[in-house]
C-alpha cells in the first residue's frame, strides 16, 4: 500500500480516506490510475483537478459508506466499482449490525484489490466467466440454523462469514483452531489464492512446477483435511511450510503461500512509503536495508525477501515493545522462500 497526497492541500491522505482532513474536500480514488484524488461535485458528476475533464461518480455502495471508489461517468456504465462490481450477496442493512459488519469487510477487500490491480491479475464477474468468474457472498449467520456460515471458495466463490468482522469473534475462533494469526484481510488473500490457482495453475505449464514445490494436489481434499483436523500438522513442518495449516493440501498450501506472498509485498510497499529504515543497531550488517523500492514491480522474490527480513523483525518487536503479540509470528525457511519465488514468477507471468 502507497501513501496519497491531497492534490488539493497537499495533506497526506490514506487509502480509505474519504475527506481529507486539513481541507475537507471530498476524496476518492481511481483504481485505474492508482491516485486518491480530492474532488468538486457539479451536476451530480464529480471531477478532479489531478485529471482534468474528466467526470466521475462514485460507486453505489458510497451511499452506505462501505466504498470510496470512482468511475468514469458515461451514458449506461455500470453504477458499481471494479472492486465492488464482484459482490453476488450482501447481508441485509436494514440491520445496523450487518451494516457496520459489512462495511469493515469491504474495507478489507479494497485492500485485496488494491493488490489484485497493482500486480494485474485477471479480474472477471461471474457474467463474464460463469465458470470461473470471481464473486463474493457475504453471509450472516441465520438465528435458526445450527450450522454457522464457513469462509471458504468453490470455483471463484468467495464466502465470507459476517461474524469475522468481529473482533472478539475472530480472536474465539482464531484460539479455537490454534492459529497465530487470523484477519479479514488474511482470509479474502487466502481465499483469492484458491481462486488464482485454478486460473493460473490449473492445466497449466506451470502445474508440473507447482508439485515439485507444494505436492499432488489429486491427493484426495476432503479425506486430507479430516487427517488434518484429527492428527495434526507432521512433525518438522516449520521447515517446509507457512504454517501448520499448509500441510493439510497442495492447495492450502498454496493458497496458505499466496496470502503470505501480499501481505508482505503489500507490507514492504507501505513501509517504503513512509521512509522506513529497518537498520539495528547491531553489529549484523546484512539487516541494514532502506526499504525504497515498489515491491509490486520487484525482477525477484530475493529483492522483496531481504527487504521484508528485517521490517518483520522491526514490527515484531515494536509489537513486543507496546505488550502486543508478534505482528508477523511466522518463519521464512529456504524452502518457503521457494514456493514465494514461484507464485512472485507466477503473477508476473514468468513461469512459460
Amino acid at each position: 500500500m502507497k501513501l496519497f497526497v491531497c492534490d488539493h492541500c497537499g495533506n497526506t491522505v490514506y487509502f480509505e480516506n474519504a475527506v481529507c482532513e486539513r481541507c475537507g474536500h471530498r476524496l476518492g480514488y481511481l483504481p485505474d490510475r492508482n491516485a486518491l484524488v480530492s474532488l468538486a461535485e457539479a451536476n451530480g458528476l464529480w471531477s478532479t483537478p489531478a485529471f482534468a475533464g474528466e467526470t466521475y461518480i462514485f460507486c453505489d455502495n458510497a451511499r452506505h459508506g462501505a466504498c470510496n471508489w470512482l468511475i468514469p461517468a458515461m451514458p449506461g456504465g455500470d453504477i458499481y466499482c471494479s472492486a465492488c462490481r464482484h459482490n453476488d450477496t450482501i447481508p441485509a442493512l436494514s440491520d445496523p449490525l450487518n451494516l457496520s459488519r459489512w462495511q469493515i469487510i469491504e474495507r478489507a477487500k479494497k485492500r485485496l484489490f488494491y493488490s489484485l490491480l497493482r500486480l494485474q491479475l485477471p479480474l472477471h464477474t461471474r457474467s463474464e466467466d460463469p465458470e470461473h468468474g470471481l464473486s463474493f457472498r457475504f453471509l450472516a449467520d441465520m438465528p435458526v440454523e445450527p450450522i454457522p456460515v464457513l469462509t471458504g471458495h468453490d470455483s471463484g466463490i468467495i464466502t465470507i462469514a459476517l461474524a469475522e468482522a468481529d473482533d472478539a469473534e475472530r480472536e474465539s475462533r482464531r484460539t479455537a483452531m490454534g492459529e497465530p494469526y487470523r484477519t479479514l484481510l488474511g482470509h479474502f488473500r487466502h481465499e483469492i489464492g484458491h481462486h488464482y490457482w485454478d486460473l493460473l495453475v490449473a492445466g497449466t505449464p506451470a502445474l508440473a512446477r507447482f508439485r515439485a514445490l507444494f505436492g499432488d494436489e489429486t491427493a484426495d481434499y476432503a479425506q486430507s483435511l479430516a487427517s488434518y483436523y484429527a492428527n495434526g500438522a507432521p512433525a518438522g513442518w516449520p521447515q517446509t511450510h507457512i504454517s501448520a495449516y499448509a500441510t493439510s493440501h497442495p492447495w492450502e498450501d498454496f493458497a496458505e503461500t499466496f496470502a503470505h506472498y501480499l501481505h508482505i509485498t503489500d507490507t514492504v510497499e507501505m513501509a517504503a512509503a513512509f521512509g522506513v529504515r529497518a537498520r539495528p543497531k547491531t553489529e549484523d550488517i546484512s539487516l541494514a536495508v532502506r526499504l525504497d523500492f515498489d515491491p509490486y514491480a520487484a525482477p525477484d522474490m530475493q529483492t522483496i525477501i531481504d527487504n521484508w527480513v528485517p521490517l518483520a523483525a522491526m514490527l515484531n518487536n515494536l509489537n513486543r515493545a507496546m505488550g502486543h503479540p508478534d505482528a508477523y509470528p511466522f518463519i521464512l525457511t529456504p524452502q518457503v522462500i521457494e514456493k514465494l519465488g514461484f507464485l512472485h514468477d507466477l503473477v508476473h507471468g514468468r513461469m512459460g
